[in-house]
């Protein structure tokens, strides 16, 4: 069962993911917060799998709320989806480096937010990934940017680079093996293997390093 905590300033827009959430039978939401403080506090006390964070919300708002959580140990293991709408573009990139996992746009499909919902869990793949790379393109050339230091990816091996791009570039394993002319499963053991080298928690930090240290170009 994934545990969900959904966070926003708005009781209707809480009930009504609650009610979606808790539709799917290996979904179910464990709490809920009206502000990213609470959101944080939270999760602290009863720990969940994700947490579906809106971005604005009074107080502490949605992005240092997920700083909070994915800088403390404790909830090493919780991964955020941040709801977003197109007006918002400017937060999502710092949304995923405060180390969210993903974002998805607030007017989704219903079966498609709980699919996302599930992807974030596992860890596999960034939400609505053709969106991501057109954001974190745009953002990711902002002279405002504390940038890692190319170097960074020496760790990394000319393969492990390969496929790092990729997945930069929205791709998923499956499609990584056939770009790359390897299984999905051994383009999997690269992608883990270079964030254990490179320190990420997810595949979301994976793709914004790409793009910060040039080893992807926006516009490429």
């Amino acid at each position: 069962m994934i545990r969900v905590v959904v966070a926003d300033d708005q009781q209707l827009v809480r009930a009504g993911f609650g009610v979606l959430v808790d539709s799917a039978p290996d979904l179910e939401v464990v709490g809920e917060a009206e502000d990213g403080q609470s959101c944080v506090d939270l999760v602290r006390r009863i720990g969940a799998d994700v947490v579906l964070m809106d971005v604005r919300m009074p107080g502490v708002d949605g992005i240092e709320a997920t700083r909070r959580i994915t800088a403390d140990p404790a909830c090493g293991d919780v991964k955020i989806l941040i709801l977003t709408t197109f007006d918002l573009d400017d937060h999502v990139y710092d949304a995923l480096r405060a180390g969210a996992s993903g974002f998805l746009l607030k007017d989704t499909d219903p079966p498609d937010l709980l699919d996302a919902l599930r992807v974030v869990a596992r860890g596999d793949a960034l939400i609505a990934p053709a969106i991501t790379r057109r954001l974190i393109a745009e953002f990711a050339a902002r002279p405002d940017v504390e940038r890692p230091s190319p170097e960074r990816l020496d760790a990394l091996t000319d393969r492990e680079r390969e496929v790092m791009a990729e997945v930069a570039r929205g791709l998923n394993n499956a499609e990584i093996g056939a770009e790359l002319l390897m299984s999905p499963a051994t383009a999997k053991t690269h992608v883990s293997r270079a964030m254990i080298k490179l320190g990420l928690r997810d595949r979301a930090q994976m793709v914004a390093m790409a793009y910060e240290t040039g080893l992807v170009r926006p516009g490429e």
